[in-house]
């Protein structure tokens, strides 16, 4: 058992996180500034404020140290520290399902930490966790990093964490006949058993003389499907479909396929700047809404930044949409981009997308694209309450989402709906997430293992040379 002092960030990660450390059999204690902070968070209407809201809701009893003296038995826990002189230790319970979390609240009346316009309640919380030899847990790296300084013991949440997300690979390589005759021997063999569903395959053909066998230097690509190895016809499908742009590599192709496949309703696909994904989702959607799969298009994204604390609007200028618009540039580019090669290659695309596309989002020809196309912008923030019948989801950067967004969104999803979750695990801006734990990592680890999500890693840039230079060396 550990003794932890839990900072805000854990809480407003997900109230979860405390079910998950009583679990651990951990021994839980916030300070008096924790319970100041969260407060001051519950009016929010972003993710955090949900948060604080939940843990305040779920708070079921409340026992002060005078209580716990006369009542030990009605403790779950004993307490293992003793307050100080001037301070005071509560307890309360914090209750999720059937569960109750247990949590100790030290309260100091008068904090030796000087007052500071930037950082106070930090300094206060790592006066707490020293002068009752508590472990400090926080997302936060900039407090862990100021803690391990003060010789504070800190650690981060690992919950969730992937090391190794690179070697998290979903195309299986395989040599077949070039007839496929032994094409049932390989899906009743334990290697193909043992592939999740939406898994690929890619195959090497292979023939024979009367002598030895070879290789055609043909490739094949497959899908597990219903415990099967369905053969996916890349080229057919893109030419029925006729995208405005083609799909420029096989991991495209592999990723658009995949996306317009009738049956597949939940997708991850990451992948650095420049690999496509925003492209690529939104030639999908587009494609499904003309083969009367969809009715619609809707594209989120976090709107968090690396100069923002969360993701508030309420500061930016402009009204709701204009400030939303100012996160909206990966969908207005890919926009951009296919009028562009539309209207280079048809004189009857260059009367239709009349006026300037390159000023990104203000242009006719853009509003006029989104409006075709039935493409609507949502802000995550709203998203609580609704329900998307018969639409395509597109979520951007999910790296910057947390479980509990990731959830949020997921649970908004009505019938016929479909979800392609995309991300960069390497370009983090939550404050309290990392490159080994976040919203991106935590799907591409569950398409792995579970047969209902499809997951792809793009590993190709194509934006340009250079942008494939910074890429790799920074």
């Amino acid at each position: 058992m550990q003794k932890f002092l839990l900072d805000t960030s854990i809480i407003l990660d997900n109230t979860q996180n405390l079910v998950y450390l009583h679990e651990k059999n951990h021994e839980l204690y916030i300070s008096d500034i924790i319970l100041e902070e969260l407060d001051r968070k519950k009016d929010s209407q972003s993710e955090s404020g949900f948060f604080a809201r939940e843990f305040f809701r779920c708070i079921v009893n409340i026992l002060d140290t005078d209580t716990y003296t006369k009542s030990p038995n009605d403790m779950q826990r004993e307490m293992n520290i003793k307050p100080l002189a001037g301070d005071y230790i509560s307890r309360i319970e914090f209750k999720s399902g059937e569960i109750s979390v247990p949590i100790w609240v030290i309260t100091r009346i008068k904090y030796k930490a000087m007052f500071v316009d930037y950082g106070y309640n930090d300094a206060r919380i790592r006066e707490i966790a020293k002068d009752y030899k508590l472990i400090l847990l926080t997302n936060d790296v900039a407090l862990r990093v100021r803690s391990l300084t003060e010789n504070i013991e800190s650690h981060s949440l690992k919950r969730g964490q992937v090391l190794n997300p690179k070697n998290i690979n979903f195309i299986y390589k395989t040599k077949l006949l070039r007839d496929l005759s032994d094409k049932k021997t390989f899906e009743e063999s334990k290697a193909f058993q043992a592939l999740s569903q939406w898994h690929l395959v890619e195959i090497e053909e292979i023939d024979y003389t009367d002598s030895e066998c070879y290789l055609t230097g043909k490739k094949l690509f497959g899908v597990k499907y219903n415990n099967q190895l369905e053969i996916l016809a890349l080229d057919s499908i893109i030419k029925e479909h006729k995208p405005y742009i083609l799909p420029l590599n096989i991991e495209q192709k592999l990723a658009y396929v995949m996306l317009t496949y009738p049956h597949n309703q939940l997708s991850i696909i990451t992948g650095s700047t420049g690999s496509g994904k925003t492209l690529i989702a939104l030639q999908a959607g587009i494609s499904l809404q003309k083969l009367g799969l969809v009715d619609g298009i809707i594209y989120m994204r976090n709107t968090i930044t690396a100069n923002d604390k969360e993701a508030e609007l309420g500061f930016r200028k402009g009204d709701e949409i204009q400030k939303l618009h100012y996160f909206m540039y990966p969908l207005f580019s890919s926009i951009n981009f296919i009028i562009e090669s539309l209207k280079e290659n048809s004189l009857a695309k260059r009367i239709e997308y009349r006026g300037e596309s390159k000023s990104i989002d203000k242009e006719e020809s853009t509003q006029y694209f989104l409006q075709k196309h039935k493409i609507e912008i949502l802000d995550i923030a709203h998203a609580r309450g609704i329900s998307l019948h018969n639409k395509f989801i597109i979520f951007d950067e999910v790296q910057n989402a947390s479980d509990a967004t990731i959830k949020l969104i997921g649970t908004r999803l009505g019938e016929k709906s479909r979800i392609v979750f995309l991300g960069d695990y390497n370009q983090i801006d939550h404050p309290y997430l990392s490159k080994f734990r976040n919203g991106a990592l935590s799907l591409l680890s569950r398409a792995k293992e579970d047969d209902f999500l499809f997951g792809l890693q793009l590993q190709h840039t194509i934006r340009s040379q250079i942008a494939h230079w910074f890429d790799e060396k920074f």
